[in-house]
């Protein structure tokens, strides 16, 4: 089960020349082995020993008195995985690549609790041929088809996250400081942060260039792809998994009840808008998220049990005003929420039906497939929400600085059109009004102002003009007679 290539020690020294002398012959030739493989051995001999201990409580089933009282070797090898995640990537609460010892105690006991898939066979057909050159057909093991699929995918995409978090060895532009000294600056307001045991993300007074900030975008959108995969690869195993007779008992006798009239209603209406209705809920806390979620997956166990019973029985269930089709069509609506709420709070705690799957699962392959892709998932949402408070951070600078742009601007303005007034003002004391090139006569009124500025006199009179002004009887043109007009229409020499 232990490979001792994989340990990364050899068991030949090194000589001079270039070649390489077994141990025993050093040891023939009375010399000592070299002191790097004997702490290649000591480390090869204590990863035996780690590994005998961690298999004898998988055995054990967790159980340390040997009474049998353990749980299965399925929960066992999905605590394992859990655990040791959880003692790995517990603490990563910075972009920063892991310690070169983290990462390997990481690979090495995946690799061993792993290991168990390797003899989780399935027989298949095959042929055989014989010494006198005739087929025969015979059954042959082959490792299990989702097994054989998502083991390797998942092995991917975990080497993808590691990847993800070396990419962050060596940038620059954002650095972080301890929350207690955070803290100081804020008066204690840190602890109304849903964040608040986060170290807090600081970026440079002018924020990100624009290729970190590219770059950043782009490492986020590489996670989401991984934490889409190991979503979906979850959510196939979960479905997959038996449900327990336990929880079934525990189940209201319909779907209405277990949703309630206002959730069963918005669900069972003709128009129905997943968006909308999404939108419209009060999803304020994780508790009233996971609330939601337990309740939809009631009603969708009620609704398929009843459907079964109703195709293997002929006898219906719901009564005459509901028929079959669209019972199916409020579960795919019902799953259309569960997958909405999953993408939407993909750090959300497992519903008490995913909790008892998981209990009372028996089968070790699907054990390892969804421990190893729920903690995968864990990570990735968790370097996704690393780099968006990263990103926020940048995004707050940014508006901060539009902030006082606009401000400089503004106070900019007013200055110059205050130092042009009094310019002018200084340089010509008499100078002529506007109105005087213009040529408008004042009024007794408007000569009270002869000392306005020409943009204020002007304002003025625009306001003026828009009064109803009433028109004074010299003002009207003069009315010419027919005779008038004919007296003006004659020569020049008539009139003369």
């Amino acid at each position: 089960m232990f490979d001792g290539r994989n340990s990364g020690h050899s068991s030949f020294s090194s000589r001079g020349d270039g070649m390489h002398t077994p141990e025993h012959e050093l040891a023939v030739h009375g010399m000592d082995a070299a002191p790097s493989t004997r702490r290649g051995k000591q480390s090869r001999r204590s990863d035996i020993e780690v590994m005998k201990e961690r298999f004898a409580k998988l055995l054990l089933g967790e159980d340390m008195s040997g009474g049998g009282d353990g749980v299965t070797s399925a929960l066992a090898l999905s605590n394992a995985i859990t655990k040791l995640a959880d003692s790995m990537f517990g603490e990563q609460m910075k972009l920063q690549p892991m310690y070169p010892e983290t990462k390997e105690i990481w690979r090495k006991e995946m690799d061993w609790l792993l290991s168990v898939v390797d003899h989780i066979v399935q027989f298949v057909p095959s042929k055989q041929m014989g010494k006198n050159g005739q087929f025969t057909e015979i059954m042959v093991t082959k490792q299990r088809d989702d097994l054989l699929t998502n083991i390797p995918a998942l092995r991917k995409l975990d080497s993808v996250l590691l990847e993800t978090l070396d990419n962050f060895k060596d940038q620059k532009e954002f650095w972080y400081v301890p929350r207690d000294i955070e803290d100081a600056d804020h008066n204690g307001d840190w602890r109304r942060d849903e964040n608040w045991w986060l170290p807090v993300v600081k970026v440079p007074t002018d924020g990100l260039s624009e290729e970190s900030r590219r770059w950043l975008q782009n490492q986020k959108d590489s996670v989401a792809q991984v934490l889409k995969a190991a979503t979906a690869i979850n959510a196939h195993v979960l479905s997959e998994m038996h449900i327990p007779e336990n929880y079934i008992d525990s189940l209201p006798k319909n779907g209405k009840t277990s949703l309630g009239d206002f959730l069963y209603k918005s669900i069972t209406e003709e128009c129905f808008d997943p968006d909308y209705f999404v939108s419209f809920l009060d999803l304020s806390t994780e508790h009233k998220v996971l609330d939601l979620k337990n309740r939809i997956e009631a009603s969708m166990v009620i609704w398929k049990r009843k459907m079964c019973q109703k195709e293997k029985d002929g006898k219906s269930q719901w009564g005459s005003t509901v028929s079959l089709e669209k019972r199916e069509l409020f579960e795919v609506r019902a799953e259309t929420i569960l997958v909405m709420l999953k993408q939407q709070f993909p750090g959300i705690p497992q519903s008490s039906l995913e909790v008892s799957k998981i209990k009372n699962n028996k089968d070790i392959g699907q054990a390892i497939l969804e421990s190893y892709s729920r903690v995968l998932e864990s990570l990735a949402s968790k370097i996704m929400s690393r780099i968006e408070h990263v990103l926020e951070a940048d995004r707050l600078v940014q508006r901060q600085l539009m902030g006082e742009v606009e401000t400089r601007s503004e106070s900019e303005a007013e200055s110059e059109y205050e130092e042009t007034e009094k310019v002018v003002a200084a340089e010509t004391p008499n100078s002529r009004k506007l109105s005087d090139f213009i040529g408008w006569r004042l009024s007794s009124d408007t000569k009270k102002h002869s000392s306005m500025s020409d943009i204020e006199f002007f304002h003025k009179v625009e306001q003026e003009k828009e009064k109803p002004m009433m028109k004074s009887p010299r003002a009207l043109p003069k009315k010419f007679s027919y005779l008038a007009k004919l007296e003006n229409m004659r020569s020049p020499s008539d009139r003369h």
